[in-house]
């Protein structure tokens, strides 16, 4: 396989991301592959060498992951890769849960007309992005949406935890696009949202954001059992277990 080419498959321009972010997003995808799996022990020198660049950024990339739990260094081995746990994929969704719908709400109560014209605006750009297939893009726009609304809730410190929980996900697991729902379909969710906001509707600005949380969330939670049953040491012991939609809501409730 051309490692350097699957580094910058994504069609995201270089500049606009970090060498070590694009270590994190190869490292990530290439678990989700099945490139790189936890039965084996890799090294800073082969990663960068398989990725034609220098240590550094592949250091400083490792190290993110390390401390976001994806992976492990052990002394004298090198690295491993760590399964993501689904609890805390959903523990994480749950402490959005806890703050997002909230700040909606507010955001539906306080926005200014200025705030959602940006809201609106950034609506239209992730059309856009949708219509060019560039996810990259698309999620960049998101995130910043996202950032409006807190903004206009009054919510700094939760806007502060909300973009460490936001980038522990991005670490954690890959878009539910590639696997569940389209672009249209994300952008979907969020036009109700939006909405409600700008109608000044607070109690249904904080029911369409809560939809919208758990339904991403619920998926990534299921995206992280199939990802560590698939990398079970035991498939043939599979048909004993739970299904994994009744496992991803006992999980779920486990935080709700």
């Amino acid at each position: 396989m051309d490692f350097r080419a699957n580094f910058h498959a994504s069609g995201v321009p270089e500049q606009s991301q970090s060498l070590s972010s694009q270590v994190m997003d190869f490292v990530r995808d290439s678990v989700q592959s099945g490139e790189m799996d936890t039965e084996s022990w890799y090294s800073v020198y082969q990663l960068a060498e398989m990725l034609k660049i220098s240590r550094s950024p592949v250091r400083e990339g490792l190290l993110r992951l390390e401390e976001a739990g994806l992976i492990e260094f052990v002394r004298n081995r090198g690295f491993r890769i760590i399964k993501t746990k689904p609890e805390e994929v959903s523990e994480i969704f749950a402490l959005r849960l806890a703050i997002e719908p909230a700040a909606t709400s507010r955001a539906a109560k306080l926005r200014t007309p200025e705030q959602i014209e940006d809201m609106n605006k950034l609506l239209s750009l992730m059309v856009q992005a949708s219509e060019k297939a560039d996810e990259a893009a698309f999620f960049h726009w998101d995130q910043l949406l996202h950032e409006q609304v807190l903004a206009a809730g009054r919510s700094k410190r939760g806007a502060k935890i909300l973009a460490q929980l936001r980038a522990h996900t991005r670490i954690l697991s890959t878009s539910t696009v590639r696997q569940y729902r389209t672009l249209d379909q994300v952008h979907s969710e969020h036009v109700p949202i939006i909405q409600a906001i700008e109608s000044q509707d607070s109690e249904l600005a904080f029911t369409t954001m809560s939809e919208h949380i758990t339904a991403t969330g619920k998926l990534l939670l299921r995206q992280a059992i199939a990802a560590n049953r698939s990398q079970s040491n035991h498939p043939d012991d599979s048909s004993e277990l739970p299904s994994l939609e009744s496992e991803v809501e006992r999980i779920w409730n486990l935080f709700a």
